[in-house]
C-alpha cells in the first residue's frame, strides 16, 4: 500500500475482498471485452462478415489486458473506450477492424455496469440472509426471557428479548424482497446504437429489423441474461441506480436501528455485543467496553443512507437522450455504496453471531419497574375480595408516590410491593403478589409472535437460500 497517498477506507478497512474485485478496473474491462466477444459472435451468426478466426483471436485475449497500454491511450484521446478499444486491437490485430461494431460507448459501459450490479446484488443477498439466520436463531433463544418495553426511552409494557430481536429480523425480511424485487425484474440495456433507435445495426444489417432484434437477444443470452429495457437513450435508465440505492439504504436504516438499540442496550448492561481478550475500548478508560462494531455499523449506515438522492439527482438531469455528467458521480456512489453495504452487513454479521445477554441485569431492571406496572392487577385483586376500587386506587396512588420518592431523591430501591404488603388495605393479596408479579403474565403473546412470525416469513426465506448459509463476520481491523 502507497501509505504517502489517501487510500479509500472502503477498500481498505471495511469491504470485503469480493466486493471490492467486483467492482475493480480488471473486472469491469474483462467485461467490457466479453461484450465485443457476444456481439462480435452475434454479428457473425446473423451474416455478417467476421471470421471464426478474429472471435477467437478476441476470446484468446480476452483477460489479458494491457492496463498500461490503455491508460497511455486514454491520456491521448480522452476517452475510455476507445483507449481499451485500441489496447484490445493491438493485442488481437486480425480483429481490431471488428471490435465495438455498430456499438456506442454505453454497450460495454451501461452493460457492464448493470452486470457488476447483479453480481454486487447477489454478495448482499448472501451476506443478508447469513444476518437473518443469526437473528432468527437469536430470536428463538430468548423468545421467552421478559425485558422491559421502551417508549420514548422510557420503561414501558415488558417485552421479550426474542420480541424485539424479531422487530430487527422484520425490518431485514423487508429488505430481503426489496432485493429478490431487483433481481426479478434486472435487465441489461442491450443493443441499442448511439442514441438507442438502434439505428448503426439497422444499416449493418442493411434494414432487416429483424436480425437485429435477434442480434439483442443472442447478446444478452451469451452473458447469462434474457431481459432488456425495451426503450433507452444512450444509457440504460439512471433511475434503476435509483431503485438499487433505495434497497440498499433500506438495508442501512434496518442496520441502524440494530445498531443504535445494541449501543444503548450496552449501555445500559442488558446485551453487549462481542469484545474480544485482547480488544482496547479506550485509550484513556481502561475499565472501558465501547460498542465499537455497532458504532461501525451506525457509521457506515449513516453514508449509505444519504446516497440516493444523489442518484435520484442524476436520474433526474439525465438530459435529453443523455449527458455526461453522470459519469464521474457513477464511478464514484455505485461502487462506494454497495462497498460501504458490504462493510455495514460484514459486521452485522458478526455482532450477530456473538451477541451477549446479561438475563441478571434484565431481571434487575424489571423489578425496578414492575411494581409500578403491577399496580392496576393488585387493584382488581383487591376488589375481587370486596375491597373499593376508588379508595384503593387513591391510596395505591399515594403510596406510588413515596416509592417514586425513594427511588428518585434518595437514590433507593423500588420499595412499593413492601409498602403494599404493609398497608391493611391490601391485606386480602398479600399471599397473591408473587403470582401477580411474575413476568411471565405481563408479555402478552410476545413468544408465540415471535415462533409464529418466524414460521410465516423468515424460515420461507431461509429455506430458499439454504445454500447461502455458513457465512462468517469479518472484523480484521
Amino acid at each position: 500500500m502507497d501509505n504517502s497517498v489517501y487510500q479509500n477506507p472502503l477498500i481498505t478497512r471495511y469491504a470485503s475482498r469480493e466486493m471490492s474485485e467486483n467492482f475493480s478496473d480488471k473486472k469491469r474491462f474483462t467485461l467490457w471485452r466479453k461484450l465485443w466477444i457476444a456481439l462480435a459472435e452475434s454479428q457473425s451468426e446473423l451474416g455478417l462478415n467476421i471470421s471464426d478466426a478474429q472471435i477467437e483471436e478476441m476470446k484468446k485475449y480476452a483477460e489479458s489486458i494491457d492496463f498500461d497500454l490503455a491508460q497511455k491511450y486514454e491520456r491521448e484521446v480522452r476517452h475510455d473506450v476507445m483507449a481499451h478499444i485500441k489496447a484490445y486491437g493491438d493485442q488481437a490485430k486480425l480483429s481490431a477492424p471488428i471490435i465495438h461494431l455498430g456499438a456506442t460507448s454505453c454497450f460495454v459501459d451501461c452493460n457492464s455496469e448493470l452486470i457488476i450490479i447483479d453480481h454486487a446484488l447477489k454478495t448482499v443477498k448472501a451476506k443478508l440472509v447469513n444476518v437473518i439466520k443469526n437473528l432468527k436463531d437469536f430470536a428463538l433463544k430468548y423468545k421467552n426471557l421478559p425485558t422491559l418495553g421502551f417508549t420514548h426511552l422510557q420503561p414501558a409494557q415488558l417485552t421479550t428479548v426474542g420480541k424485539r430481536a424479531a422487530l430487527w429480523l422484520q425490518d431485514l425480511t423487508m429488505d430481503y424482497h426489496g432485493i429478490v424485487n431487483l433481481q426479478n425484474n434486472f435487465k441489461l440495456r442491450g443493443v441499442k446504437g448511439t442514441t438507442g433507435t438502434q439505428a448503426s445495426f439497422l444499416d449493418l444489417f442493411e434494414g432487416d429489423g429483424q436480425k437485429v432484434k435477434e442480434l439483442e437477444k443472442k447478446v444478452v443470452k451469451k452473458l447469462g441474461y434474457e431481459n432488456v429495457f425495451g426503450v433507452t437513450g444512450q444509457t440504460y435508465p439512471r433511475k434503476f441506480d435509483y431503485n438499487v440505492l433505495c434497497v440498499l439504504s433500506q438495508i442501512a436504516q434496518s442496520a441502524y436501528k440494530f445498531s443504535n438499540d445494541i449501543r444503548i442496550l450496552q449501555s445500559m448492561k442488558e446485551i453487549e455485543e462481542p469484545f474480544e481478550k485482547s480488544q482496547i475500548g479506550s485509550s484513556a478508560m481502561a475499565y472501558k467496553r465501547n460498542p465499537m462494531r455497532s458504532e461501525r455499523i451506525s457509521s457506515l449506515s449513516r453514508y449509505v443512507i444519504s446516497l440516493p438522492v444523489n442518484c435520484a439527482v442524476t436520474a433526474g438531469s439525465q438530459w435529453l437522450e443523455r449527458t455526461l455528467d453522470d459519469s464521474a458521480n457513477r464511478r464514484i456512489v455505485n461502487a462506494q455504496a454497495f462497498l460501504a453495504i458490504d462493510g455495514i452487513l460484514n459486521i452485522y454479521m458478526n455482532v450477530t453471531q456473538g451477541l451477549v445477554v446479561y438475563e441478571n441485569v434484565i431481571s434487575k431492571h424489571i423489578q425496578a419497574e414492575l411494581p409500578f406496572m403491577a399496580t392496576e392487577n393488585i387493584l382488581m385483586e383487591c376488589v375481587k375480595s370486596g375491597g373499593n376500587r376508588q379508595e384503593l386506587h387513591e391510596r395505591i396512588r399515594v403510596l406510588s408516590m413515596q416509592a417514586s420518592e425513594n427511588v428518585k431523591k434518595n437514590g433507593k430501591e423500588n420499595n412499593l410491593i413492601d409498602l403494599i404488603k404493609r398497608d391493611n388495605m391490601f391485606a386480602a393479596v398479600r399471599e397473591k403478589l408473587d403470582d401477580i408479579l411474575d413476568t411471565k403474565k405481563f408479555i402478552g403473546r410476545a413468544p408465540e409472535q415471535v415462533v409464529e412470525f418466524i414460521g410465516a416469513e423468515v424460515d420461507p426465506i431461509l429455506k430458499d437460500n439454504i445454500k447461502l448459509l455458513g457465512l462468517n463476520g469479518n472484523m480484521d481491523v
